[in-house]
């Protein structure tokens, strides 16, 4: 079996001529053509391609005023700070009030019992993935790089990737993460690209689309950036964002930059960040740029990050546990860079910022202790629980260039908010805000999301969204790219395990 390396890590993929052919996908003009029976069969519908009633309704909207009243609220505005006990007051899609004891005609909902803060932010998920969740836990990233990059993403038709970004999407919106940077290598035909921003529409998640590279013939990218900009992305006032997605090719970075977007690059090992460095050196890293991983690099590319005002994406949990090296995190704080938290890939690893928390948490405290019960003096600062929160979201905001927006609980930004239960037994008794969040909840601790305004979930509960439609969707087209690999087909462990 070929080894292929992900383009996330620089290198494009080739498949076999057997394997590709049809498996990139359809014409617009045959996409539509076949639409009715296709979307009959993935969807349970006789609608149009990808124009059925989406199973959700992109949140509610349950007043025009929502008054969130008595919570502890984390606003992490240094201007405001926090508070013990105080009410969020919202209208329309926006935050206008955030103090004690505010009286307004609008819908209550009672946070008594919850504490308030921004929505987090992933920073870095491949949501395309999604119908292949948990398929390989045990592996490394020379085995995601074969199975999942180079044997099954070819064969992912457009409904496939939708199915991938709507189910990872509703997940993310499910743990309290109100953004999402998608930056999915799927996209095979300008009908790939336009399923992945439907998939996203239709979720009402908040979301920075990352066009990425895809496989075959029919793929065009980089230059359809252009038309995805003019048809998707031509009112700066939605949720979803256009950026690209890039490999080590400095004529990505260009059309990246005529188009005026973000630039969202994989930098794993010495090898890549040299390759950066050099580009720097040339004056091409700026402020536009987002690093993801980062691992292995030297602390002279590090401080040019620093110094040109990038922004950096960790994903500790998957670093760790699929051999990208250890993550970058004392080396970015030694040069005051402080870093947003992603997910990367649900095939590996849980996408909640809860485990990503914990991680960076644990991991540079872990680290730091170790130096200092060898003796070591003079040692940079412990992080605390509220840092890395606010990794979560004022740095995901930065990094996603939606910081005028999102990321803070600031009056005049948009009202993206998680209000988290501190009356469950992983909590009990509540004793401190920042702690309770990083070390003891979980996502059954999510009992309200809040995007623009919307309500997304309630008491615990998706609101609007047709869960069983939603699973029939990923069961089908997980059955059809695993059929297509010729995996085996069991609940029980069958991947092959990392070496």
């Amino acid at each position: 079996m070929k080894k292929f390396i992900d383009s996330s890590e620089n290198v494009a993929p080739t498949t076999s001529s057997s394997k590709s052919s049809g498996s990139a996908g359809m014409t617009r003009r045959e996409f539509a053509g076949a639409a009715t029976g296709m979307i009959a069969g993935l969807l349970g519908s006789s609608a149009g391609a990808f124009a059925a009633e989406p199973p959700g309704n992109r949140g509610q909207a349950i007043s025009q005023r929502i008054l969130l009243k008595g919570g502890v609220v984390l606003t992490f505005d240094a201007n405001i700070s926090d508070f013990e006990k105080a009410d969020v007051l919202i209208e329309g899609k926006k935050i206008v009030a955030v103090e004690p004891n505010i009286s307004a005609n609008a819908t209550v909902i009672d946070a008594s019992k919850m504490i308030v803060l921004p929505g987090f932010i992933d920073s870095h998920h491949h949501c395309y993935q999604g119908a292949l969740r948990n398929i390989q836990t045990n592996g490394l990233l020379e085995d995601y790089s074969r199975d999942i990059v180079g044997e099954a993403t070819p064969f992912y038709r457009a409904e496939d990737a939708y199915v991938g970004e709507l189910i990872s999407a509703v997940r993310a919106l499910d743990a309290g993460i109100t953004t999402i940077m998608d930056i999915s290598q799927v996209s095979h035909s300008p009908e790939h690209s336009d399923a992945c921003i439907k998939g996203l529409m239709d979720s009402g998640i908040r979301a920075v689309f990352a066009y990425a590279r895809g496989a075959g013939p029919k793929a065009q990218y980089p230059q359809d950036i252009e038309r995805l900009q003019k048809q998707y992305f031509s009112s700066a006032d939605q949720l979803l964002t256009l950026a690209l997605g890039t490999q080590l090719i400095q004529e990505q970075w260009a059309v990246a930059r005529k188009a005026g977007v973000r630039i969202f690059t994989h930098v794993v090992g010495r090898p890549a960040g040299e390759t950066i460095l050099s580009w720097g050196r040339s004056g091409l890293m700026r402020a536009d740029n987002v690093y993801i991983h980062a691992t292995g690099v030297s602390a002279e590319l590090m401080k040019m990050i620093a110094d040109t005002g990038g922004g950096l994406s960790i994903a500790s949990p998957i670093e760790m546990t699929m051999r990208h090296g250890m993550p970058p995190l004392q080396r970015a704080l030694d040069y005051g860079i402080r870093p947003s938290l992603s997910s990367d890939v649900e095939t590996t690893m849980a996408a909640d910022m809860f485990t990503q928390m914990r991680s960076v948490f644990t991991l540079q405290r872990a680290m730091i202790n170790e130096r200092a019960i060898n003796g070591e003096k003079n040692l940079p600062p412990l992080l605390t629980a509220r840092d890395v929160i606010g990794f979560a979201t004022v740095e995901g905001a930065k990094v996603t260039g939606l910081e005028p927006k999102v990321g803070t609980l600031t009056p005049g930004k948009e009202a993206d908010i998680v209000m988290l239960r501190t009356d469950l037994p992983n909590v009990l008794p509540f004793n401190n805000a920042y702690g309770a969040i990083v070390a003891h909840m979980d996502t059954s601790n999510v009992d309200t999301v809040i995007v623009a305004g919307k309500v997304m979930k309630r008491n615990g509960k998706l609101v609007g969204f047709d869960m069983d439609r939603i699973a029939g969707m990923a069961d089908r087209s997980r059955n059809y790219i695993v059929g297509k690999v010729g995996w085996p087909r069991s609940v029980l462990d069958t991947s092959r395990p990392g070496r």
